[in-house]
């Protein structure tokens, strides 16, 4: 048995190149059509579980182009072993710099990933099927809502209100996130839980006298000072 070099194989690899030309239009068209319809599906189960503070529609979009553009490059790579070493090296340069703030759109962005590997492949099963499970197991989760949720309050108040403002505060449990004092007003924010979203607190806080305004967030564990 003849033995198979390195070199006959990379000799192998340029001459697969024509196997491109076999592939018609139509699958082209077939495999990116149902690409979409997954991608749109992870659209759909991003938009209705999302439980962050601010719901973005950009990135929202751009799990579905992640996923198309995925399956373009599997189609691509995949009958050619020097294509497939070219893109790994192109794709090793890329930095992404935007920063996640909800650990959930680390999953997402990894679904639309595998989604457009599976698609790209032709295993369409895989695809579709584990995307239904997934977005199942996403909408039963979004279901579960903790009995205590995490707010950030935000108060603006005289000197004269301090302590009557500590007072309540100490009735809940709170976490100082930062406190901007200025020489006719104080600004305190800080961390508190809420149970079946009762929000007495911020009435009760609002109706001491020396507080200008008392405002509550939603908040998601990240802050930046």
């Amino acid at each position: 048995m003849a033995e198979i070099t390195f070199n006959d194989l990379i000799k192998k690899s340029f001459l697969k190149l024509d196997v491109f030309a076999k592939i018609s239009v139509f699958d082209v068209f077939l495999v990116m059509l149902l690409t979409l319809i997954v991608g749109m599906f992870i659209f759909y189960v991003y938009k209705k579980t999302f439980r962050g503070v601010v719901y973005s529609y950009t990135f929202n979009a751009s799990l579905v182009l992640m996923c198309l553009i995925t399956a373009l490059i599997i189609m691509t790579i995949s009958s050619n072993v020097i294509l497939s070493l070219g893109m790994v090296g192109a794709l090793s340069i890329v930095r992404f710099r935007t920063a996640l703030k909800d650990p959930m759109d680390i999953v997402f962005m990894f679904w639309a990933i595998a989604a457009g590997i599976a698609s790209g492949a032709g295993i369409f099963p895989i695809s579709i099927v584990g995307s239904l499970l997934v977005g199942a197991v996403l909408f039963c989760f979004s279901k579960i809502k903790p009995q205590d949720e995490v707010f950030l309050l935000i108060i603006h108040y005289d000197e004269s209100a301090n302590d009557e403002v500590k007072r309540i505060l100490n009735k809940i449990s709170y976490a100082l996130k930062a406190k901007t004092v200025t020489s006719e007003s104080t600004e305190l924010t800080v961390e508190i839980k809420i149970r079946d979203n009762n929000t007495a607190i911020v009435n009760d806080i609002s109706a001491i006298t020396g507080v200008k305004d008392a405002v509550l967030v939603g908040y998601n564990g990240e802050y930046a000072a």
